[in-house]
Parts: structure tokens; C-alpha cells; sequence
């Protein structure tokens, strides 16, 4: 299995900004978790049940025995085992016929029963929505632009694609246009999963983030996707100290997406108000929107 691509590496920081905290499931834009993609441990490979093989089938007069592979589902399946004919009696050869042209009809139905199994299988739920090879040209963040009006000119992104899952990454330096570095950073991800319902898994980590990271704060939002949840993490004073952390994370149908804003406010000017966590809570809300409603095209 090859190595999943990890999120690129941010501008440095300067030597007096606090460490980002990290955040599961998907790793700050400073500090990605370690592990599978976006934090995530390594995925396991999806697996399905093969097509059955044939029953076991009876020795023919005069041919010799063939070693008959094990199969689930002829001892815990809804058919029985299909055995060798009595060792007394006449017609062997004959009854050996008959129990071979049985086993052949019942592993003909075990087979049925198996594409029917497999074929029963939900279809992803993918919404319409696509996976771009460069997110950062579809990740609307215009509600930013006011606060920080000088583009960053060379986005970072990167994408995963495979037949369980496909995943694009960007992350984008957000600069007032009289700072000399990054002032803020914005990093989004759109996650499309194809083989199997991410629901109950993105429920328990986002619902539950505060249970196992002291000090963010998780409000459940309505009105984007089938459900999201903003965590956050505010520990500034006044405009020139302390950080500002936020991640807007939505779930629509199988396909997940994220949108996280980090500030370190002692690259602020002091004469300089940087936004509040409710107005980037506001801005993370309008853009998510606008993005997804583009990537759903």
C-alpha cells in the first residue's frame, strides 16, 4: 500500500506565534496529524465476499479425488452440505452421477445468492459533487478578501484519487496587504467516499471533538449538507496576542468537506482589529456554501 500524500507544509511561522493545536480528524494547516490521510488512521482495504465455490463433490468410479476448497458458505449458509453417496448399495457410479449433478444445481443457486449479496451493496452517495485536481481554484473564500486583500500567490494543493476515495487538499496564506508574512491561514478539503457511508464515523468524531480536546468549543450548525459542526478554538486578548482557530465541517450524503481558518494575533499591527471568531465564523458559513454549491455543478 503506498504511503497516502500528507497536507503541504505552511509558510514559516514567525518564532514568537503559538503551536496550532491539531485537529482530528483533519490536521491543522501547522501540525498535521500523523497517520492515514487528513489525520485519519490508514484506511483498510474494502473487501467483499467472492463468489462461492463449487460444493464438494463426490469421487467418480475410477477417477481419482480432487481436494475441494473450503467454502463459508456451504456450512453456515441456508443450503446444505452436499456429501459423498452411501458406501453401500448398488449403482454407485450412478448415485455418484446423481450427487455430482446436485451439488452443481445447489452451487448454482449458492452463486445467485452471492451476486445478490454483493449487488445489494449501497451505491455511494456522491450528491453530484466532484473531486478537482486543483481545490484551491474552487475554494471560494471571497468573505476573507475584505480582512485580507492580498492574494496569496502560490496556493498550495494536492490530490488522492482511488477507487475507495478521493480527496483534494488546499491551503492558502491569507496576508493583509502591509504584513510582511501570512497573517492567517485557510485550509480546505473535500473528501469523497466511495465504498463506504463516512455518517456515523464524522458524527462521532466532530459531535464529540470537545470530549477529547480541552478548550474548543463544537456548535452543530444547520442549513449546509446533511449535518456539520463548527469547532473552535478562541484564546486571544485584545488584538495583539493569543490564536484563533475554526474548522466548519460538513457532511452531504458520502462526501465530506472542510474548511478551517487559524490566525496567530501577534502578527497583527496593535492599531489593527483583526476579526472576531464571529465573524469568521460567518465568513467560514457563506464561503463553505459557495463552494460546495460549485463543486456539486
Amino acid at each position: 500500500m503506498s504511503t497516502p500524500p500528507q497536507p503541504p507544509q505552511q509558510p514559516e511561522q514567525p518564532s514568537e506565534a503559538p503551536a496550532q493545536p491539531s485537529a482530528y480528524p483533519y490536521p491543522n494547516p501547522q501540525s498535521p496529524a500523523p497517520g492515514g490521510p487528513l489525520g485519519f488512521p490508514p484506511a483498510a482495504p474494502a473487501t467483499q465476499a467472492g463468489q462461492p465455490s463449487v460444493y464438494a463433490q463426490p469421487t467418480l468410479v475410477g477417477q481419482p479425488a480432487q481436494p475441494q476448497p473450503v467454502n463459508p458458505y456451504l456450512q453456515q449458509g441456508p443450503y446444505p452440505v452436499v456429501g459423498p453417496p452411501p458406501a453401500s448399495g448398488g449403482g454407485g457410479a450412478g448415485k455418484a452421477v446423481l450427487w455430482a449433478a446436485v451439488g452443481a444445481v445447489l452451487a448454482s443457486a449458492a452463486w445467485a445468492a452471492g451476486v445478490f449479496l454483493i449487488g445489494a451493496e449501497d451505491d455511494p452517495d456522491l450528491r453530484g459533487y466532484s473531486a478537482p485536481s486543483n481545490l484551491c481554484n474552487s475554494t471560494d473564500y471571497s468573505s476573507f478578501k475584505e480582512e485580507y486583500p492580498d492574494n496569496d500567490s502560490s496556493p498550495t494543493h494536492n490530490k488522492l484519487q482511488d477507487d475507495a476515495l478521493d480527496e483534494s487538499l488546499c491551503s492558502i496564506s491569507l496576508k493583509k496587504s502591509t504584513s510582511s508574512y501570512a497573517d492567517a491561514y485557510l485550509y480546505s478539503q473535500l473528501d469523497l467516499h466511495k465504498k463506504t457511508d463516512p455518517g456515523p464515523e464524522f458524527s462521532a468524531a466532530w459531535k464529540n471533538y470537545a470530549d477529547s480536546h480541552s478548550g474548543y468549543d463544537v456548535e452543530a450548525i444547520t442549513g449546509i449538507g446533511d449535518e456539520a459542526y463548527l469547532v473552535s478554538d478562541d484564546t486571544t486578548s485584545g488584538s495583539s496576542s493569543g490564536s484563533l482557530y475554526a474548522t466548519l465541517a460538513v457532511r452531504d450524503g458520502w462526501v465530506t468537506y472542510t474548511m478551517s481558518y487559524s490566525a496567530y494575533y501577534s502578527s497583527y499591527d496593535e492599531d489593527t482589529d483583526p476579526p472576531t471568531l464571529e465573524e469568521v465564523t460567518g465568513y467560514l458559513k457563506t464561503d463553505t456554501r459557495t463552494t460546495l454549491e460549485d463543486l456539486r455543478g
